[in-house]
């Protein structure tokens, strides 16, 4: 995992760049051959990749916003802005599979039809091949530099490669069955499902991290366990998370009251340490010291 926030910001930089290229050109490719293949599943599998497009341009602006440290405006850093474009490239998924949708439906009942010709199926073909190489390299890129906005964007080129997929199928139903040329708007149907499927997971991962959703109870219980293991501890409670970029940990340890102040603070020190290193990709850990009567309870 990449910690220097230049070599981070380098990496997203990069990586963007080459997706929004890739973009430019399927998007341009797509809507083309759709358009003289009589494809509209192609067609709107363009416009998919336009939105793209956009999601693109709104990393490569923020990553220089969420990676700026921290001030006086913004003591904890800036990290919710990253949050602020995982959603806004989720709700701009909404917006596409949700016009793909609609154009559909139009087309079913205004029966605008035309069978499908070979160029706009090389151009799906094209796509998912493209689409599927760029989803696991920026996939592999995001979880290197832990960037959820670029994750976000991976999966959004590996919507792009599913609905590439039915628009294939559509199209080369079409071709075969030429009478039956309600199949290209079917495939361009199941598309705005598949990009709105995906749309939905993004946007609901986003806004839990901005109304402070906690880490699980499977994480929470091993931060407990431990911090337990750290010699002098002997309870813990109020432990609390959030994430706000990575994960926020407070907690208040129960040590020996006769300890020195010093002493107890060599034991928040080593869990704090502890949790740093081993926790899942802490950012901040607080402690609370309070003197040990009797075992806490846990909550």
């Amino acid at each position: 995992m990449v910690n220097n926030t230049a070599d981070a910001i380098k990496v997203i930089s990069r990586v963007t760049w080459v997706g929004l290229l890739v973009n430019v050109i399927l998007s341009a490719l797509k809507i083309i051959a759709g358009t003289l293949g009589n494809s509209r599943a192609v067609v709107a599998d363009g416009l998919h990749s336009i939105s793209d497009l956009v999601s693109d341009v709104a990393v490569l602006v923020g990553v220089h916003i969420w990676s700026a440290p921290a001030d006086s405006n913004h003591p904890y850093g800036h990290q919710r802005f990253e949050t602020l474009v995982t959603l806004f490239i989720g709700l701009m998924m909404v917006a596409a599979g949700s016009g793909i949708g609609w154009d559909a439906i139009t087309a079913w009942h205004e029966g605008t039809t035309k069978p499908t010709g070979m160029i706009a199926l090389v151009a799906a073909l094209c796509s998912i091949a493209l689409k599927e190489i760029l989803f696991r390299w920026t996939l592999h890129k995001g979880k290197h530099v832990n960037s959820s906005a670029l994750i976000a964007n991976a999966w959004h080129h590996r919507s792009d490669a599913f609905s590439s997929m039915p628009a294939a199928l559509a199209t080369l139903g079409s071709m075969f069955l030429p009478g039956q040329v309600w199949i290209d708007i079917a495939g361009a149907g199941i598309i705005s499902l598949l990009i709105l499927y995906s749309a939905v997971n993004i946007c609901a991962q986003a806004l839990g991290s901005l109304v402070d959703r906690g880490a699980s109870l499977e994480i929470t219980d091993q931060l407990y366990e431990m911090a337990s293991e750290v010699e002098g501890v002997r309870g813990i409670h109020r432990l609390r998370t959030r994430h706000h970029g990575g994960l926020f940990v407070d907690m208040h340890l129960h040590v020996d009251g006769h300890l020195t102040v010093t002493e107890g603070h060599d034991i928040a020190l080593a869990v704090e340490a502890l949790l740093m290193r081993e926790g899942p990709n802490i950012i901040e850990v607080l402690i609370h010291i309070d003197p040990w009567t009797a075992d806490p309870p846990r909550n």
